[in-house]
Order: C-alpha cells, then sequence, then structure tokens
C-alpha cells in the first residue's frame, strides 16, 4: 500500500469522522496504520478536534446510548468499554447521565422477562440467582436489578 501524505490523511480521517462519531484512540490508530507518525498524528487530531469533527463528550453520549438501545447493556459495562477507549472520567459520566432513565430501565426489564422466558427454574431461589446474574453480565446496576427482579416475581 502507498503511503498517505498528510494532507490524504486528513481527508480520509475527517471522511471518517463525518460517517460516524470516532474518538481520539479510533482516530490515532487509524492514522497509525496509515503510517503517520505521532507528530503528524497530533496535527491531524488537534485539526479535528478545533473543526468539531472529534468530540469525545458528544461521542460517549452516542455510544452510551447506542450501546444501551442496541446491545441492552447496562451503565456498569457502558462504563468500561469507554474507559477502555482512553476517554476523559467526565465525559465518559456526562453521556452515562444522559441516557433516558425510563427507557433504561425498561430495556432491563425486557432483559429479564426474555431471560425468564428461557429458563425452567421451579426453585424461587434458583430463578431468582439466574436473573441477577443474567442482569448482572449486562452490566446493569445491582440496587436496580434487585428492584426490578423483585417486580418480575410478583
Amino acid at each position: 500500500m502507498k503511503e498517505l501524505t498528510e494532507e490524504q490523511a486528513l481527508a480520509k480521517a475527517a471522511a471518517l469522522c463525518s460517517g460516524a462519531e470516532k474518538c481520539t484512540s479510533q482516530i490515532r490508530e487509524k492514522l497509525s496504520s496509515w503510517g503517520m507518525d505521532e507528530e503528524k498524528s497530533e496535527r491531524i487530531i488537534t485539526y479535528l478536534k478545533q473543526e468539531k469533527y472529534i468530540d469525545e463528550r458528544r461521542y460517549c453520549r452516542a455510544y452510551s446510548n447506542d450501546k444501551m438501545r442496541y446491545n441492552h447493556w447496562g451503565r456498569i459495562k457502558i462504563r468500561q468499554a469507554l474507559r477502555m477507549q482512553a476517554l476523559a472520567q467526565e465525559d465518559i459520566e456526562q453521556g452515562l447521565e444522559a441516557l433516558d432513565q425510563n427507557e433504561y430501565e425498561k430495556i432491563l426489564k425486557e432483559t429479564i422477562d426474555r431471560k425468564a422466558k428461557t429458563l425452567r427454574e421451579t426453585d424461587g431461589y434458583t430463578l431468582k440467582q439466574k436473573l441477577l446474574r443474567h442482569a448482572y453480565s449486562h452490566g446493569f446496576e445491582p440496587e436496580l436489578i434487585f428492584r426490578l427482579v423483585d417486580i418480575a416475581e410478583e
């Protein structure tokens, strides 16, 4: 593959950011794969941030929303995934706070109900433990899980 010039890499990165929300670490990785050294990468990333192609706060909101809606992830799992992308804690928390609480609880309830339909447990205690573990594995908060599992049992 022919090595890209800095201008070509900038254009390609801007097009990438225009198509979908991207964070700095994702763009840095792409630039590296295109043969950009650290100095050029930093110049490109600085430009992309100044021109609002990259906005980490906006990325955290979009990522959190998508993972909740489409992957049925809870805040714990989303937070961990965002931390792995080296994003600022403040941006991560703002992205998580932007989630609609009613929709969040509805998704958790649907996750619990869907799992409950697949279980053939007759023992209430064992059933509850399996539902709790399943919801927790999706990254939902224990307090919320306990509350909604108790409601589902009634």
